[in-house]
């Protein structure tokens, strides 16, 4: 990657941006399909557990707070229990930043996605589309000019939910536009002049592409033209196809024209990558980075995004990692914390791998932690390790100890080939990260029983399985330690 590249990726944080738009609340239910239920010809999901994200405009919110920049959301959601998770989410991801307008009598949206063996086999969409009425508009925008003053650029983020209305979207792009900032529409259904003339970029994928413009996009000459009639008819400076396995293609009235191949190793999950391809560039161009460089960083962030499960984001790191073309995580990328590293065992899942966890402190390492990590690597695909911090260690093993503090314990242990993902935790058990991680196969060493394994029972209620590897003799951090000191 260029020094260029490195350069605009770290402009990108910091920069305030707002977003206002449709905001849904996507909920991903868990679980397991092995029978038919007797009632209906119809399979059973034996649920194992379920997690809530934010959707829609609020995941481009995400977006932007996991790429270093700061976001204000503004959407609408009803009176209920779903749009009290909403607040209560975005409370969470975005802060004091959230302008969230509750509806009397309104629906949240909800998407509800059933997932079997980590393939998604259902969705439910709870919705009720209705746009804001002229007094809720007058106060939202009223409530907005601080935002919209601060931001140095303006994302809508349509899903044709209501709260883009015709209206409500050209005021403000009107509002932006008087007020010198860029705007980026995510836009919907066919008649983009009427709803985003005088946005600054649109980012259609084909097929609103071809809707909008009323044309073919079979090959990249018609999708050029394509997107330069929208240029024309909607008064835009540019349009940012996004052509699924084919890329995107970025078109500007200034003629410039240009096709970015899709970066995408393997693609697991294609929801949200719009909001992250809209969310890059809203940065990018925040920063002052060119367009079709911006658009290389959305790509590269596209081909990230649609590698993991459900709705997601993409990290500086993860990113900076794919401009560089790496092919494997670097050491350090290994060290993760919690949230993250759940992240990384649900993609390691969709590829259909099972997920090994031990732990330990592994202060001074030595050939009897090799052996242990190696046999837990061996039953298993992907290797979770989890290691007591410092203060710790100090609880467990007693003053003087660790000798080597946190971070390099982290360090030697990702360098090591059998580990595949180093936690750092806090507690005095490992408990809270095997409830979050949920691993397949549970190891310790063979000086245990299974009943005396932390987390052993956790594991066993869902199918898992509990390892008890055998120990290398004449190998002990204390006792080394004792001899380093004098100590007899």
């Amino acid at each position: 990657m260029s020094d260029a590249a490195t350069d605009q990726l770290g402009r990108l944080a910091g920069i305030p941006v707002l977003v206002a738009g449709d905001v849904m609340l996507d909920r991903y239910i868990h679980g397991d399909m092995e029978r038919i239920s007797p009632e209906a010809p119809v399979p059973v999901l034996r649920i194992a557990h379920s997690r809530e994200v934010l959707g829609g405009a609020g995941n481009v919110a995400r977006n932007i707070m996991g790429l270093g920049g700061t976001a204000t959301l503004a959407g609408m959601a009803g009176d209920d229990d779903a749009g009290a998770t909403l607040e209560r989410l975005c409370r969470e991801a975005l802060g004091g930043g959230t302008r969230l307008t509750r509806v009397a009598g309104a629906t949240t949206t909800v998407k509800t996605r059933l997932i079997a063996r980590h393939q998604q086999v259902l969705r439910l969409d709870a919705e009720q589309v209705a746009p804001l009425d002229a007094a809720t508009q007058e106060r939202l925008l009223d409530d907005l000019a601080p935002a919209l003053a601060a931001a140095r650029v303006v994302v809508l983020s349509d899903y044709a939910k209501g709260f883009l209305g015709d209206a409500m979207a050209a005021r403000l792009i009107a509002a932006a536009r008087a007020a010198g900032k860029p705007v980026i529409v995510d836009p919907k259904g066919a008649d983009f002049a009427g709803r985003y003339r005088g946005a600054t970029v649109l980012t259609p994928n084909l097929g609103e592409l071809r809707v909008a413009a009323g044309l073919p996009v079979d090959d990249d000459e018609a999708v050029v033209a394509a997107c330069r009639r929208l240029i024309e008819s909607c008064d835009t400076e540019a349009v940012v196809a996004t052509r699924s396995e084919a890329g995107m293609t970025v078109v500007e009235r200034s003629g410039t024209v240009a096709h970015l191949p899709a970066q995408a190793l393997e693609v697991f999950d294609v929801s949200g990558a719009g909001d992250t391809v809209v969310a890059t560039l809203a940065l990018g161009l925040g920063a002052g980075v060119p367009l079709v460089d911006a658009a290389r960083l959305a790509n590269a962030a596209a081909g990230i995004v649609v590698g993991k499960v459900g709705t997601a984001t993409v990290s500086q790191a993860e990113l900076l990692h794919a401009l560089h073309g790496a092919a494997t995580a670097r050491d350090e990328e290994k060290v993760q914390p919690l949230a993250q590293a759940v992240d990384q065992v649900a993609t390691w899942r969709r590829r259909g791998r099972t997920v090994g966890f031990t732990n330990g402190c592994f202060d001074l390492l030595h050939p009897g932690h090799v052996s242990l990590l190696r046999q837990a690597r061996a039953a298993c695909d992907k290797l979770v390790l989890g290691l007591n911090s410092d203060a710790s260690v100090a609880r467990l093993k007693g003053p003087g100890r660790p000798v080597q503090p946190e971070a390099a314990r982290a360090a030697v242990l990702a360098a090591l080939g059998t580990v595949d993902l180093v936690v750092i935790f806090a507690e005095d058990t490992p408990e809270r990260v095997i409830e979050a991680l949920r691993p397949d196969v549970l190891v310790k060493g063979a000086d245990y029983t299974v009943d005396t394994v932390v987390g052993a029972g956790f594991v066993q209620s869902y199918g898992g399985r509990v390892v008890l590897a055998d120990l290398a003799p004449g190998h002990s951090t204390t006792s080394t330690v004792a001899r380093l000191r004098g100590d007899s």
